[in-house]
């Protein structure tokens, strides 16, 4: 059992043996094969290529045969045409030439007349335009003669004043010299000191504020933020989505592994924004620090430091990137799916983004120069200002070409790649957002270096130190000291031109003397006048009661009147129309109405009267004797008015006492709160100097730990040297104290 076993695993053996040797020769038909197709492939395409030009040929060909037969044709009608034409007899062609002679030669003969008679007309009009301008050069010629007597008379008076003026001339130099050695004198005794002289005091002068370089250069900083912000926005979408497209292609990393320099580039496109988004916060800081009121040059500006060292932390990024972008597009046509075509595209958006690199070294060293000045203003000279925006200029519109580049070139891959049929729809958004992002990037490179272009001539423009007589170059320190006595000018002149306030007589300023401490007005005066007013208010308002009860009576009285005359009417009517009524109903009629009016009566004597007005309710009890009249009733309403007009005025002075101690009490609050904004200003601007001393302090104690930290050092080294010198010269006298004690016991063995 066991040999059969053994057998049968030999067998097993061979038979895998044979298996793994066919196997091996498989795998290499089958490359050997896919090399074959590939090369069938290149090869069906070459005859693909020749086909078509040998389609284009016969196309040419052919056309060029129809041109020929055409021509063959036109030749042969031609040749039909002259044949006829020999035909002709010589007779008939001497006729002809004949008559043709004749008709040229008696057309000419009618031009050459037309030509004679324009001839004719043209001497006579050049005839009397000669006597005309005759005429007018001896007219010329009078006026002239007078001008020139005239002109020689006014040349006579010129040399009197001529000699006038000389003689004024030396007297006013006389003087002028005169008072300029007493000015020199004045100067030299006492004048005690003379800034002008050493270019170190005079940059410490307050220039002249030019207002419209200001405002020019706050807007041109704010341009530049807008297009920064585009810029910063651009740059991240595109590294961002090229982090994207690392993940998808040519590896998906959601189905397998991709390559550890993927991986690895992946990494550092995923810190873009921590080198990207700086740039905008740097510009936008720049921004801040340009007022109106400061005075923008390349020294006073310090905000464009930090800007230069986030732009060139950037360029470092760009650097370190640029290795990791390059292999990564090998890996992408190293693929077996990526076309001659591909790596053609792959390759030039290789050597774009070296360009690109570089182009972003040389503006940060351009920009990185022109924050010199305001640090270091002796490693760069004012009249190098000039090439160094020229210089960014150019790299500006390199950068422009380059991003230009970059968008065919990527178009043209991107338009090659969807060509594929395995490409995926995750992988066509993504390219559609590379490609966004870089048609951004080139229309806002294309933005900044036509603004900056637009903007060379004010960048280059000269400053105002440097075109002050013996100004040289401008130390930061000595920049910001300016700065400070400019602020300090415009608040003396500021405090100068404010309006002095009113004067107030000294005896009134005695006698408001306590008003005026407590920050409240004399209270007597403007009692006295609001009880004159209110005096004044309750007359008239008495006044106005008064005639509107008279009026309300008339038009009561009225009333009665008009009913008078309406019943007196009415009775006429009766009368004249024959209906008079008769003297009983009449009689049964007046006892009836008697009877009731004292029915009335008898009730209104038991109940209260109640009259409605405007102004409430009046209530009156009548006596069964005493019967209400008019007079009554307006001596009650009348009454009512008083009083509500004594309330309604003495709530009114009430009002306007309150007002006027609110007044009082809020104008001194206004007074107080005045003056606490100015402490509060004078206290600021203490703070202000105090934190201005505080960091000066601060750089002159970092200054001295540095030096005493240089010192400590040098000492240190020192003393390791001494102590070096030390131990050698213990190792010598070691040696010599051993070289003794050797002698010794030599002397003292012999």
């Amino acid at each position: 059992m066991a040999a059969d076993l053994q057998a049968k695993y030999q067998k097993l053996a061979q038979e895998y043996s044979k298996l793994r040797a066919q196997n091996q020769v498989l795998k290499k038909a089958v490359v050997d094969e896919q090399g074959h197709g590939t090369s069938l492939k290149e090869e069906l395409q070459m005859k693909d290529q020749s086909v078509r030009k040998l389609q284009q040929e016969m196309d040419s060909l052919t056309f060029r045969n129809q041109q020929l037969a055409k021509r063959v044709a036109l030749l042969q009608e031609e040749l039909v045409t002259t044949e006829a034409k020999v035909k002709k007899s010589k007779v008939q062609e001497a006729q002809e030439r004949h008559k043709q002679i004749e008709t040229e030669l008696r057309e000419r003969l009618v031009v050459l007349e037309r030509d004679a008679v324009q001839h004719h007309d043209v001497v006579d009009g050049l005839k009397q335009k000669y006597m005309d301008a005759n005429e007018k050069l001896q007219n010329d010629k009078a006026n002239l003669e007078v001008k020139s007597h005239s002109l020689e008379r006014e040349a006579k008076d010129c040399r009197l004043r001529a000699e006038e003026c000389q003689q004024q001339l030396k007297n006013v130099h006389a003087d002028l010299s005169r008072r300029l050695d007493q000015s020199t004198n004045i100067i030299q005794e006492k004048l005690p000191f003379n800034d002008t002289r050493l270019a170190e005091y005079y940059t410490l002068d307050v220039p002249i504020h030019d207002r419209r370089h200001q405002l020019k250069a706050r807007d041109v900083s704010g341009q530049a933020v807008a297009f920064c912000q585009d810029l910063v926005g651009a740059l991240l979408n595109f590294h961002t989505y090229t982090e994207q497209r690392i993940q998808i292609y040519p590896i998906d990393s959601a189905t397998d592994v991709i390559s550890p320099l993927n991986q690895k580039f992946s990494e550092y496109l995923h810190e873009n924004a921590s080198y990207v988004r700086p740039l905008e916060e740097g510009m936008l800081h720049l921004f801040e620090s340009i007022t109106e009121e400061s005075v923008t040059t390349l020294e006073t500006v310090v905000k464009l430091k930090p800007f230069s060292e986030v732009f060139t932390s950037y360029v470092c990024f760009l650097k370190k990137i640029l290795p990791y972008q390059l292999k990564s597009l090998e890996e992408e046509y190293e693929h077996s799916l990526c076309t001659v075509n591909l790596q053609a595209r792959n390759m030039e958006l290789q050597s774009d983004m070296q360009k690109v690199t570089a182009i972003f070294e040389k503006l940060q060293v351009y920009i990185s120069l022109l924050a010199l000045p305001s640090t270091n203003p002796e490693m760069l000279l004012q009249t190098n200002y000039n090439v160094v925006f020229t210089q960014l200029a150019a790299c500006l519109h390199s950068l422009h070409d380059v991003m230009k580049d970059i968008s065919k070139h990527y178009s043209q891959k991107v338009s090659l790649e969807q060509e594929q049929p395995t490409i995926t729809q995750k992988l066509k958004t993504t390219n559609d957002c590379i490609l966004s992002s870089i048609v951004a990037l080139s229309n806002v490179t294309g933005k900044i270096c036509t603004f900056f272009s637009n903007n060379l001539d004010f960048f280059t423009a000269p400053s105002m130190y440097s075109s002050k007589k013996g100004m040289g170059v401008i130390d930061p320190l000595s920049a910001e000291c300016m700065l400070e006595n400019k602020k300090k000018a415009a608040a003396y002149i500021k405090s100068l031109k404010k309006s002095c306030p009113e004067s107030v007589p000294y005896d009134e300023a005695l006698a408001n003397r306590k008003a005026i401490l407590s920050s409240t007005e004399s209270r007597e005066g403007l009692s006295q006048q609001v009880q004159q007013s209110q005096e004044k208010i309750t007359k008239l308002e008495q006044e106005k009661e008064h005639w509107m009860l008279e009026a309300q009576l008339a038009k009561i009285k009225l009333e009665k009147e008009n009913q008078r005359i309406n019943d007196l009417e009415n009775q006429y009517r009766l009368t004249h129309s024959g209906q008079m009524p008769s003297i009983d109903s009449a009689q049964a009629n007046g006892s009836n109405s008697t009877i009731e009016d004292l029915d009335c009566v008898e009730k209104d004597s038991k109940e209260p009267v109640r009259s409605t007005s405007l102004v409430g309710m009046l209530s009156t009890y009548m006596n069964d004797n005493e019967i209400p009249d008019e007079e009554s009733r307006e001596h009650l309403i009348k009454s009512h008015y008083m009083m509500r007009v004594a309330d309604l005025t003495s709530q009114l002075q009430i009002a306007d006492s309150k007002s006027v101690h609110f007044h009082a009490e809020c104008r001194a609050l206004a007074k107080r709160l005045a003056l606490a904004e100015r402490s509060r200003e004078m206290l600021s601007e203490e703070l202000k100097v105090a934190n201005h001393n505080i960091v000066r302090l601060q750089d002159e104690l970092t200054t001295t730990k540095r030096s005493y930290e240089d010192q400590l050092s040098m000492m240190s080294d020192h003393l390791c040297s001494m102590n070096e010198t030390l131990s050698k010269q213990r190792e010598e006298i070691d040696s010599l104290r051993m070289g003794t004690k050797g002698n010794a016991k030599k002397n003292r063995s012999r």
